[in-house]
């Protein structure tokens, strides 16, 4: 005759709250791992301090950006290398890399006759502070001085911004507006794009949102969006979604088969050739 245990059922409720807590636990800790590290995973300041203008790019010169939160950043100007052109071209970067990963559109852009400002985000190449979205804000601003300082005043300027830059961009095309603004693979929010990757992170998580959806929707500046059709880091939908917001757009290109970080997609002549087209419209 087998005896009942009167204290099973009191065991199982203080196993079941116990397994409660600890879920609890585990789910407040990786929040908040995710809420701490998830600038890690956005900005990827790779490359270190990269050498000085001339010794990468023939006849270009080191600037130093001063921001309005007190941070100097290290740049390159890149004169134009033939013709009498007014306009200039300031690169916002994407998430990874410095401005010597850019050198090759540089080059590529002062050959079509437009002077190139690159230059770094706080914390990327060697130059001091953590990137945030305000403060890539602020380093675009100062960007953008010191392109007027160098003669370039904004209605003679084009923003240039690639991945994440093309966020920045826009933004800084918001406060001051530019004569023209290409987007190279923008993704339509934060949120979206890291639903794409981090399914399991919830949007409200993210500390930078980079709306560039809303953002572009209330520009009136000419725009042309690019894109490749084989991207997997930023979908072209994401993409196509930003073109179709954009309320003064000049041209939405579709690259077949060329993916996020391709040469072609970053400094190849179909991507040159649609930034100049851009520039002749606004001319």
């Amino acid at each position: 005759m087998s005896m009942t245990d009167e204290n099973a059922p009191r065991r199982r409720l203080y196993r079941a709250a116990a397994v409660g807590v600890v879920s609890a636990f585990v789910i407040a800790v990786s929040g908040g791992l995710v809420w701490s590290m998830q600038r890690s995973f956005v900005y990827l300041p790779t490359g270190g301090e990269p050498p000085s203008a001339g010794q990468v790019i023939a006849g270009a010169r080191d600037v130093l950006l001063h921001t309005d939160d007190g941070l100097e950043l290290g740049a390159w100007y890149v004169p134009a290398r033939n013709g009498d052109l007014e306009e200039a071209v300031v690169v916002v970067n994407g998430n990874a890399g410095n401005r010597e990963t850019r050198a090759p559109l540089a080059r590529a852009l002062a050959e079509e006759g437009f002077a190139v400002l690159l230059f770094d985000y706080r914390g990327y190449g060697g130059n001091p502070g953590s990137p945030t979205e305000n403060g890539l804000a602020s380093d675009a601003r100062a960007a953008a001085d010191a392109l007027s300082e160098l003669g370039h005043a904004p209605p003679t300027t084009v923003h240039f911004g690639e991945s994440l830059g093309a966020a920045v961009a826009a933004r800084l095309a918001h406060e001051r507006p530019p004569a023209g603004l290409f987007l190279r693979s923008p993704f339509s929010s934060l949120a979206d794009v890291a639903a794409v990757h981090y399914p399991f992170v919830p949007g409200s998580f993210l500390r930078d949102t980079y709306p560039v959806t809303e953002t572009v929707k209330d520009l009136d500046v000419p725009t042309s969006v690019v894109m490749g059709d084989a991207d997997t880091v930023v979908p072209a939908r994401q993409s196509g979604e930003v073109a179709r917001a954009c309320p003064n757009l000049v041209e939405e290109v579709v690259l077949e088969g060329l993916g996020h970080n391709d040469a072609d997609l970053t400094y190849g002549p179909e991507v040159v050739a649609a930034f100049t087209r851009l520039a002749d419209h606004v001319r």
